[in-house]
């Protein structure tokens, strides 16, 4: 018979022994918990080390097909990646001193045309005040969506103009013309073809010359632009860097000095679009368009985040 002294230190040897058991429990659960969490930190940070890691090489590959292009078969007027760069001073001849403002876009981009006919004139004015200079990439990912090649032909349009006419505000008054919303076609099964004729006939009441325009849209220089097709959109600097499309590359794409102008975020937010990129270049309304009075941004400055 057991005597109630030694069941008071009976149980309370059990209580001890049940004490320690769920301490350890504890202490093994704990450190499964950690070892949990460490494993889904390495693997995320693993995984998004891989992903940084592919970006980088996609970029890399990019640029390199984009330098692979015999020089035959590559415009003339145009940089390394395409850009036709535009300024007061005329082709490839840039103001010192004052940011470039690139616009990405495909002659059939909806998006494109709205950009063109809302902002690109007030780009235009800044340009020849010499506030900013310019630079555009015509693209043509988008001829699968009309029976034609149209956005082979006007790219290549486009291309041949800046190398054959010694005049970049006529081909600026070209580009804002087929994006009118009375020109530009309907992508798809409502695509309407047109004509070589009529394409001409527009680069004409442009300013550019007969001769020019009536050579300017036979697909020049398809191999540079499938190429340009597909390496541009690998550009990570070229990605969005917020709302649904981040990570990929979206038209119109904006560059300012190189870097995103975040277009996502200032349709999200309902922010006008001039206001911002005068903000981000440091210049008020007020001053567009005048020559005396240059942006805070200079030409090498990273510009103001929205």
């Amino acid at each position: 018979m057991i005597k109630p002294a030694e069941k008071r230190e009976s149980n309370s040897a059990l209580k001890e022994k049940e004490r320690r058991q769920q301490t350890i429990i504890g202490i093994v659960v704990v450190l499964v918990i950690i070892a949990m969490i460490t494993g889904i930190i390495i693997t995320t940070y693993n995984a998004q080390n891989a992903d940084t890691k592919n970006k980088i090489e996609k970029t890399i590959k990019a640029k390199k097909s984009l330098k692979a292009v015999k020089t035959a078969e590559k415009p003339k007027n145009m940089n390394n990646y395409g850009g036709i760069a535009i300024s007061k001073n005329g082709y490839n001849n840039p103001v010192k001193g004052v940011p470039t403002i690139a616009v990405y876009f495909d002659p059939m981009c909806p998006g494109c045309a709205n950009f063109n006919q809302n902002i690109d004139p007030y780009l235009v004015q800044m340009m020849e005040a010499g506030q900013i200079n310019m630079e555009i990439y015509p693209m043509s990912f988008l001829d699968p969506l009309s029976t034609d090649h149209y956005s082979s032909r006007v790219t290549g349009g486009i291309y041949y103009i800046a190398d054959n006419s010694n005049n970049p505000k006529s081909l600026l008054e070209f580009i804002s013309n087929i994006f009118d919303k009375d020109f530009q076609p309907d992508e798809g099964d409502r695509y309407t073809p047109v004509s070589n004729k009529t394409l001409a006939e527009k680069a004409i009441k442009s300013g550019i010359k007969k001769e020019v325009a009536e050579n300017a849209f036979q697909r020049h220089y398809i191999k540079w632009q499938k190429t340009m097709n597909t390496a541009t959109p690998d550009r990570k600097e070229l990605w969005n860097i917020s709302g649904s499309n981040a990570g990929s590359m979206t038209t119109p794409t904006v560059t300012i000095n190189g870097h995103i102008f975040d277009m996502s975020k200032v349709n999200a937010n309902n922010l006008n679009i001039l206001n911002e990129i005068l903000k981000s270049i440091g210049l008020d309304e007020k001053d567009l368009g005048s020559a005396t009075v240059r942006p805070k941004l200079d030409d090498k400055g990273t510009p103001a985040a929205i």
